[in-house]
């Protein structure tokens, strides 16, 4: 009887925060992921508390930690600085490319299955690379955060030079799947790898890293849309890729509530520390923009009836998940 009074004492704070504020109950405290994957489907580098020492999902689970888990085991701290264990960061750089493929299609033709693929393989290594080049600027604060403190260079399991190696070797694969598309695009794509090698500093200098993180996690939807006509159509790329944006400052806020205490501690900002109770109103807005963004690129482009209706589903959803 003594320890559940004590279960209960230790829980009715929690209860407390969490009637007072919802949202952020479950985003928070409990379990951080499942409330991204629910709102934005699969933020970049998803990676929950691990215990000192594992390495992935229990034997027999079919997940990219466990298949990760059956590579060579000096092949396995590879995988995971480039966290192929962890993929919804790949899914959140390539939904944006999708749409914007999607929306260059002829009407009532299919999205090119050749540009689709070039541009899912183009994900996942410049993910990796993104990941990489957060790792080395970043190592000595992942020393110093739970979350991150296993990530193989924080944990020593890798060195500098091994992690520039491999990112040399992804951004030259990456090169390669860049070359395959027009000469206007080439251009567009290279252009995106200031942003790629800067977005780790912003959290040292601004509120505002998930800003930044919007300019660089969705340049795909600049780039599709050029990979078909060859040149951007500005009315409605620069919609979609404000709308894009408001996602990712939507989605990694959430995710950025995880770390606060940490960020605080070590000196890191983010949008999380500075909407602080007010983060439900700011998740409203860019849930608003976004759909107005959405709304107007769709007419802009003479989009039907099929793609507001399903433009209204994902209103639904994001109005239940922030309200």
């Amino acid at each position: 009887m003594g320890l559940v009074h004590l279960i209960r004492r230790a829980a009715r704070p929690l209860c407390r925060f969490q009637a007072s504020f919802p949202g952020f109950g479950r985003a928070e405290a409990v379990c951080p992921a499942a409330t991204l994957r629910t709102l934005a489907g699969p933020s970049p580098g998803w990676e929950p508390p691990r215990p000192p020492g594992s390495r992935s999902s229990p034997a027999g689970t079919l997940s990219s930690a466990a298949l990760v888990q059956t590579a060579p085991l000096w092949l396995q701290p590879y995988l995971r600085l480039m966290r192929l264990d962890k993929p919804i960061g790949i899914w959140l750089l390539y939904l944006p490319c999708t749409w914007s493929i999607s929306l260059a299609a002829e009407p009532g033709c299919w999205p090119s299955w050749d540009l689709l693929l070039l541009f899912g393989a183009g994900s996942v290594l410049m993910r990796g690379a993104g990941c990489i080049i957060n790792d080395m600027w970043d190592v000595d604060y992942d020393k110093k955060v739970v979350r991150t403190a296993n990530r193989p260079l924080a944990a020593g399991e890798l060195t500098h030079f091994q992690a520039l190696v491999f990112l040399g070797t992804q951004l030259s694969l990456a090169l390669g799947v860049l070359l395959c598309l027009n000469y206007y695009s080439i251009i567009l794509g290279a252009s995106s790898l200031f942003l790629v090698v800067t977005y780790p500093l912003m959290k040292r200098i601004t509120y505002w890293p998930q800003l930044y993180l919007g300019l660089v996690f969705n340049w795909g939807a600049l780039l599709g849309w050029s990979a078909v006509h060859g040149s951007c159509n500005w009315s409605v790329c620069l919609l979609l890729y404000f709308s894009s944006i408001c996602w990712t400052l939507l989605y990694d806020t959430i995710y950025a509530h995880q770390d606060k205490r940490d960020d605080l501690a070590i000196g890191v900002k983010s949008t999380a520390l500075l909407f602080g109770e007010k983060t439900k109103y700011w998740l409203a807005g860019f849930s608003c923009a976004m759909l107005g963004g959405l709304t107007l690129a769709g007419i802009n482009c003479g989009q039907t009836f099929p793609y507001y209706a399903a433009l209204a589903t994902a209103a639904a959803c994001w109005g239940n998940q922030v309200g």
